[in-house]
């Protein structure tokens, strides 16, 4: 039992779970507005599956193709794909399962759902080698994840509608915007393995600029999904709070490289689940 619960761990450690906090709201979000409220417990577990799926395929197939690279990166050479406590078949076993897992849970939900399961698997599989070509891949990431409100609304009403496609683009640049500055701490790293990164190609000065200007697109684009979904003051204080968290968090690296970590994770996790409990309140009070 203990080697099992070990074993757990360890793919835990592997995909960094946690780290769904940064699509779930945003799919949840969808989901809310589409259904006016609340939107059935069947909709809610499937909704939850399929993200975690999702998730678990690319951040597999991730560290599957990236343990090379993994291996002589000082801050990622005690992951387990390079530390041996995963061996990489078994690596590519888990993202392969997690794939047909979210295929099967599409299949269940409806028919556009389905259609649209691969498309999404090879946008979220293909973040794992635009980095070895292209300074896009902060791009690629962030539509990874700005397909999320997308999927919520299709989960919902089995269409695609024009605030769903309008929130997804601002949660593209926020995703891309927030990777650019994580990405500053491997930029000589980058550099010297003929990674492609806008911060190893532009610099840090640069780098921070774009971020800046892809957050402001952010809160451009959330401010017009609320408008044209016909939301309201709720809504908008979301809006307002997380052009201030963003704000904020470029206040952090700015002052602080060190800091860039709590800046990706705390601020940002929590930017998600605010902005989900405030368009709950919105489409509830």
């Amino acid at each position: 039992m203990e080697r099992i619960i070990q074993k757990a761990k360890d793919f835990n450690e592997l995909v960094m779970f946690e780290h769904s906090i940064f699509s779930l709201p945003f799919i949840f979000i969808g989901m809310v507005v589409a259904a006016d409220g609340w939107f059935g417990w069947w909709l809610l577990f499937v909704g939850v599956l399929a993200a975690i799926s999702a998730r678990n395929f690319a951040m597999g197939l991730n560290r599957y193709v990236d343990r090379d690279i993994d291996a002589i990166n000082p801050r990622t050479e005690n992951r387990p794909n390079v530390d041996g406590r995963i061996g990489s078949s078994s690596i590519l076993i888990f993202a392969l399962v997690n794939a047909f897992v979210f295929i099967a849970v599409a299949y269940m939900i409806n028919s556009l759902a389905l259609i649209l399961s691969v498309p999404i698997l090879i946008v979220l599989g293909g973040y794992s080698y635009f980095k070895r070509f292209s300074s896009l891949a902060h791009i690629v990431l962030g539509i990874s994840l700005g397909l999320a409100p997308i999927a919520g609304v299709v989960a919902v009403t089995g269409t695609i509608t024009d605030w769903s496609v309008i929130l997804s683009l601002g949660v593209i640049f926020w995703v891309a915007g927030f990777d650019l500055l994580y990405s500053l701490q491997d930029m000589d790293f980058d550099k010297e393995n003929n990674l492609h990164s806008i911060p190893s190609k532009y610099g840090s000065s640069a780098t921070l600029l774009i971020s800046s200007f892809f957050h402001i697109l952010t809160v451009l684009f959330w401010a017009l999904f609320v408008w044209v979904a016909g939301l309201g003051i709720f809504a908008f204080i979301g809006v307002v709070a997380s052009a201030v968290m963003l704000s904020y968090e470029h206040y952090l690296v700015r002052k602080d490289f060190t800091q860039i970590d709590r800046a990706f994770f705390t601020i940002n996790g929590y930017l998600g689940i605010a902005f989900l409990i405030l368009i709950i309140l919105d489409r509830t009070v």
